[in-house]
């Protein structure tokens, strides 16, 4: 596979027909943006679900957890399938499961048909986002990759605002029976066409290879390993980190102390896999490259804090100071379009001054994060009108947005093309367990001090955020000081 930086072209070996990277670019990005939004966007529909065909508090729970566990278990087992069968056939499959999970969401008629469907919803992303990553990583070289990087993560930060406000809107045209079905309808048809287009502007170089190896009769030699004991002891162990933070019940929090061993094992496993000369799911040499080991441990000790703030500002002010949703979903807006603005631009600087800028935004996200504090306190005690949430918020996402792109290009600058599924997968896989950890920490400092007010409710959690930055920034800086401030572009970049 070769790329003509002019004209955008991706030339695949024994194949006359020429692919477009951009092409294929965008249709990885719209599947990306509808996996996001189905993690934020329910919420806003909770109400109109439970009054439409009526919810436990246990069921309420796993519509908003379901997708999330789900999601985080298969990412890596995804990734590594994509990686030895082909990412543009595992991403179309991951595509259609997603998009009748999608469709089934509208149609269901019970709480347990909802949540089997959100399960549904959320494996199909498991499976088709590390194919995204994967592919960016095997298309795009040196600039480009940076360029490619920064849209992924302008996608991913305007949907987690998008998606509720959108949401809402659909309720709001549609009326509450029927706009919270179509909120998840929408998604299958564009999933659909997502899918058919990916048959025709996907390049499927692997695919291509391993049909071509058949046809010579050299398929038998290269024999396809999935690693299924590693797969399984992962996803396990997963689910044991995950699933108590999601729950928050006493006797899931036992599911803890099954995870170490469970990892450990798989460790050994992984080792002892690669030494008898097979292909283990997750080479643990992945972990030699220090740019994405680095990048992985940043990124997830900022997601076990800066994935609440919102939420728990919208708890603060819907809640405690009765602000409507619809001006709490506005008040979030500037912050997307900050975030989403500030990785397009700051992702272009990735190779050149990649680890610096994470840095600056890692600091203005600890500012953003106790100036919202402060404010707050402002609102209730001082009653200042609510919009002045809009600064410290918006400082948020500038920050955010300089750590997004910039930390996801760092990571992959040193994994090889036929890695990127699996180091996406892992990566990822990180992230959605410190969400799941955060969130619960967060949430529950918050309605552990409401006793004493929102505000300090609200302030006594975002101090706990503002410690999760303050070690992700330390991270930051250990990482600028050990590997410089960027990656210096290859010679090929585009």
């Amino acid at each position: 596979m070769s790329l003509t930086a002019e004209n955008n072209l991706i030339h695949v070996e024994g194949q006359s027909r020429v692919f477009n990277r951009i092409k294929v670019l965008a249709v990885l990005m719209v599947p990306l943006a509808m996996a996001v939004m189905a993690i934020s966007s329910i919420s806003v529909a909770l109400p109109t679900i439970e009054h439409s065909i009526g919810a436990s508090d246990a069921s309420v729970q796993w519509m908003l957890s379901g997708y999330a566990l789900a999601f985080g278990m298969v990412l890596v087992a995804a990734g590594r399938i994509g990686d030895a069968l082909g990412r543009g056939s595992v991403w179309i499959t991951g595509m259609a499961i997603f998009s009748l999970g999608s469709l089934a969401c509208g149609l269901a008629t019970s709480p347990m048909m909802l949540n089997l469907a959100r399960l549904v919803q959320g494996l199909g992303a498991g499976v088709y986002n590390p194919q995204t990553t994967g592919m960016i990583q095997q298309y795009f070289k040196g600039q480009a990759r940076a360029k490619a990087f920064s849209i992924f993560g302008l996608v991913i930060s305007a949907s987690v605002t998008a998606g509720p406000l959108l949401t809402g809107l659909i309720i709001r045209a549609a009326g509450p029976d029927i706009g919270w079905r179509a909120s998840f309808i929408w998604t299958f048809p564009l999933g659909i066409l997502g899918a058919a287009l990916a048959t025709r502007w996907f390049p499927f170089e692997t695919e291509r290879r391993r049909a071509r190896a058949r046809r010579e009769g050299t398929a038998r030699a290269r024999r396809l390993d999935l690693d299924p004991l590693a797969v399984a002891l992962l996803m396990t162990a997963v689910l044991c980190i995950m699933l108590p933070f999601i729950l928050k019940t006493g006797v899931s929090f036992g599911l803890l102390a099954a995870a170490v061993p469970l990892l450990l094992l798989w460790v050994r496993w992984e080792r002892s896999y690669k030494a008898r000369g097979r292909q283990p799911m997750v080479d643990l040499a992945l972990f030699r490259h220090r740019s994405f080991t680095h990048a992985t441990a940043i990124s997830g000790t900022q997601f076990l804090g800066s994935t609440s703030v919102l939420i728990l500002a919208a708890l603060f002010l819907q809640n405690g100071m009765g602000v409507s949703a619809l001006a709490t979903g506005l008040l979030g807006l500037p912050y997307a379009v900050v975030t989403a603005v500030t990785s397009l631009l700051t992702g272009r600087m990735a190779l050149a001054k990649g680890r610096t800028i994470v840095i600056a935004g890692l600091s203005c996200m600890t500012v953003g994060v106790v100036g919202a504090a402060v404010t707050a306190r402002l609102i209730e005690t001082a009653h200042v009108r609510f919009w002045w949430l809009v600064l410290p918020l918006t400082l948020i996402g500038f920050g955010s947005g300089c750590m997004t792109g910039c930390n996801q290009t760092l990571s992959m600058s040193e994994i090889p093309s036929t890695e990127g599924g699996v180091a996406g997968g892992v990566k990822s896989t990180t992230e959605r367990m410190a969400t799941a950890v955060g969130n619960a920490v967060t949430t529950a400092i918050f309605y552990s001090m409401l006793s004493t007010g929102w505000a300090a409710a609200l302030t006594g959690s975002y101090a706990a955020i503002t410690v999760f930055i303050v070690v992700s920034t330390a991270l930051a800086v250990f990482d600028r000081v050990t590997l410089g401030r960027g990656v210096p572009p290859a010679p090929d970049a585009a």
